[in-house]
């Protein structure tokens, strides 16, 4: 019986993405201006120049014509909250208050299933209207939330990255699950859901004041006995949550250190926030690899602080950016580089829109160990990208029209780009959205 070959895929248009950090190693991008990517079976086969590659192609093979516009590999925002979509743009004076008010009560809903998934199924479309293939999500204390998430992505067949939250103290009864159970229900959805397709479970202690000691040990045990997967949590975000956490750890050296006692710090290991950190921790996240999310957006709009990109890239810390829903008020990596912009002038920093977008595609899929799988148009990564047009709104167009660089056309992205920019979003090579 004669093979079968699997059905190329082509599509012109600009073509960009990286091969290193930006900021500390030149030709970093591969940049083609009239390009070519090419996808069979949901996997890169190669991105180049048009010239160059379509030659090569069979006679009926069918080009899909992006002319104009940039493909860049899908966005990866590496910490999130699916259960708190409904809570988006609520009003607090500050991240603890926030918490009480508005986050507990909406996560207590999802103990149903039919409601996680409803809300699963939005947060998933949302992600993806604006261009985000994949994300690093927590879910709540309850299983039912992350199965519902897992069932959603799973129907999408999207890379993301799932886990049930843990708290065991210092939060509403009725979302406090002990140690013991937290640390089962976690290795239960490990063993369903665990590279089961393009799924991946995280081990998910909310943040130390809302875990016990015993909590931590577990999580470390589990860290341990799985370490393929992966960890997530919060640190150091807000002065008032580092100044309880040293009551709650008297013996911990830093905020940092309550997690790196019980072995959560590693590979695979993503911290948001990182705001206040000293010389000390950066130099720690680097060497063990774990990673940060900077939470720009979430830390403006709740008033936690402001990330300090020049000490972290004096460790050589591994970064990206994350939108932080719902403390953060938009799910646009976008709208995030914006913001994150802003953040680093103001700590005397200045972020190149190539840098900025290296965070949000290779730079996390690094920060994640999943470079060459994610996040870049290596030849069999798989097929996750999206379409940007210049000309989605009339300003961006006007903007975009006078742009002389690569640079300058994706600072205007960064600074005027919202979901609107995204024209389509494919996910392991079949579109998954369309403006």
């Amino acid at each position: 019986m004669a093979s079968i070959t699997p059905k190329l895929q082509a599509y012109r248009a600009g073509i960009l993405h990286f091969t290193t950090d930006p900021a500390f190693e030149a030709g970093s991008h591969h940049w083609h201006a009239d390009g070519l990517l090419l996808v069979a079976d949901g996997r890169i086969t190669a991105a180049g120049d048009y010239a160059a590659l379509h030659p090569g192609l069979a006679p009926d093979t069918v080009v899909i014509d992006y002319r104009g516009k940039l493909i860049v590999p899908g966005f990866i925002d590496t910490h999130l909250h699916y259960p708190q979509t409904d809570i988006i743009a609520s009003p607090a004076p500050g991240l603890l208050p926030w918490l009480e008010r508005y986050t507990f009560p909406a996560e207590r809903q999802f103990s149903d299933a039919v409601h996680a998934a409803d809300v699963a199924s939005f947060f998933l479309d949302e992600l993806l209207r604006c261009g985000t293939t994949t994300a690093m999500v927590y879910c709540t204390v309850h299983p039912e939330s992350v199965e519902a998430f897992f069932i959603e992505s799973e129907k999408r067949n999207l890379r993301m990255v799932a886990g049930k939250v843990l708290m065991d103290r210092n939060c509403p009864e009725f979302l406090r699950v002990s140690a013991e159970s937290g640390a089962r229900d976690t290795e239960a959805l490990i063993k369903k859901w665990h590279k089961r397709g393009r799924q991946l479970v995280a081990i998910t202690p909310r943040f130390a004041p809302t875990s016990s000691d015993t909590q931590l040990q577990l999580a470390g045990e589990l860290a341990r006995a799985y370490p393929d997967t992966y960890v997530q949590t919060h640190v150091a975000e807000n002065v008032d949550e580092v100044a309880w956490v040293k009551q709650l750890f008297p013996g911990a050296r830093s905020y940092l250190d309550v997690y790196d006692r019980v072995g959560l710090l590693r590979p695979r290991a993503m911290f948001g926030h990182c705001i206040w950190l000293d010389d000390a921790d950066f130099r720690r996240m680097a060497e063990t690899q774990s990673a940060i999310a900077v939470c720009a957006t979430s830390n403006l709009f709740l008033g936690s602080g402001l990330f300090d990109f020049a000490r972290a890239d004096a460790a050589h810390a591994l970064l990206s950016l994350a939108t932080d829903v719902g403390g953060g008020t938009a799910f646009s990596m976008l709208q995030t580089m914006n913001e994150s912009f802003k953040v680093a002038r103001m700590g005397g920093t200045s972020l190149s829109a190539l840098r900025m977008f290296y965070l949000a595609t290779l730079g996390a899929a690094r920060s994640m160990q999943l470079e060459g799988i994610i996040g870049n148009f290596a030849t069999g990564a798989e097929a996750d990208f999206i379409v940007l047009d210049p000309q989605a709104t009339v300003l961006l167009a006007r903007r975009t029209a006078r742009t002389e660089s690569l640079e300058e056309l994706l600072f205007a992205f960064a600074l005027l780009g919202d979901d609107r920019s995204v024209f389509a979003t494919y996910a392991a090579g079949r579109k998954v959205h369309q403006r």
